[in-house]
């Protein structure tokens, strides 16, 4: 099969699109901005998808960030991807979504990729939807962000005051269901992707903090607290600590779909949990330094612009 990726250089499409390559029998076609095309460019998206028989559709963004809107990402560019699905001829789309994407919950991003999944039902291509939980691995925020605020600040936050559950999904899983889904054989049309393990949101920072080697005072916040936070870091932060969709995972716990739906048949579902190993290969070096806020990465960029250094443009997450 010949299969289209977009967000192709996003994190899980760039693991999607790496085992494809380490298995040969499916060629992939890495669709993204950093390949020259919008997500909501319908022209240059048809183009990209001839003679494909499928789309992974995992283009998506945690936070706004100038015209990359989530309504523009979400819902405009699904609503393109389908309309160039139908120009180029492909029959199948597989939607990568959120485990608790819903409407009228006061969440845009929830919002936005509910909105997608809807298009997606009534688009009269052969779907699936995989309503995931919180994806980890190699190159993610989840163990990237706890590993580097606990290797830098004194004390962690933690969020609220009763713990509530994750259930996190290793990416080579989350490939594996992805690549099911592709295939056809998953038979619902939507499914709930979470990890085999759920365990509390503060046992697992504490796992990935112990193989990071941190030692920060962990304190539990009020999720106003974790809220003010997340609008705080993403005014100042490149990537920031915790965005303001993060912040309405965490505190509502990322263990169970909304709304309902069923996991994927028992020999298809993630096996692993929140797995040492896995953790350990997606650990970062070192900690959060100054390079992380947005003036002195303008800063940085002015001085390259002045020195006839070019920049390459930041991709989508």
């Amino acid at each position: 099969m010949k299969i289209a990726i977009t967000g192709g250089t996003g994190f899980v499409g760039r693991h999607l699109a790496a085992e494809f390559g380490a298995r040969g029998d499916d060629e992939a076609v890495v669709v993204s901005r950093r390949t020259g095309v919008e997500i909501d460019d319908v022209d240059a998206l048809a183009a990209a998808l001839a003679g494909c028989d499928a789309v992974a559709h995992c283009a998506g963004i945690n936070r706004e960030i100038g015209s990359q809107t989530f309504q523009r990402v979400h819902v405009d560019g699904t609503a393109a991807v389908i309309e160039a699905a139908h120009r180029a001829g492909v029959r199948r789309i597989v939607l990568l979504s959120f485990l608790r994407a819903r409407p009228d919950c006061g969440s845009p991003y929830h919002e936005t990729k509910w909105a997608a999944e809807e298009l997606v039902r009534v688009s009269g291509l052969d779907h699936t939807i995989l309503k995931s939980g919180m994806i980890y691995g190699p190159g993610d925020h989840m163990v990237d962000h706890v590993t580097k605020a606990v290797r830098t600040f004194p004390i962690f936050a933690t969020v609220g005051f009763r713990e509530r559950t994750v259930r996190p999904v290793a990416v080579d899983d989350a490939v594996d269901v992805l690549i099911a889904a592709l295939h056809g054989r998953i038979a619902e049309p939507t499914v709930a992707v979470m990890g085999a393990e759920e365990l509390e949101l503060g046992a697992a920072v504490r796992r990935i903090a112990d193989l990071a080697g941190g030692h920060a005072l962990y304190v539990p916040a009020p999720l106003w607290s974790i809220r003010l936070l997340a609008r705080v870091a993403e005014r100042v932060m490149v990537v920031p600590l915790v965005a303001k969709a993060q912040a309405m995972m965490l505190g509502e716990g990322v263990s169970s779909p909304l709304p309902l739906a069923p996991e994927p048949e028992p020999h298809l579902r993630p096996a692993h949990g929140l797995d040492p190993d896995r953790i350990r290969a997606a650990l970062p070096e070192g900690g959060f330094t100054a390079r992380d806020l947005r003036v002195v990465a303008w800063l940085a960029r002015r001085r390259r612009l002045r020195s006839g250094t070019t920049v390459r443009p930041a991709g989508s997450h």
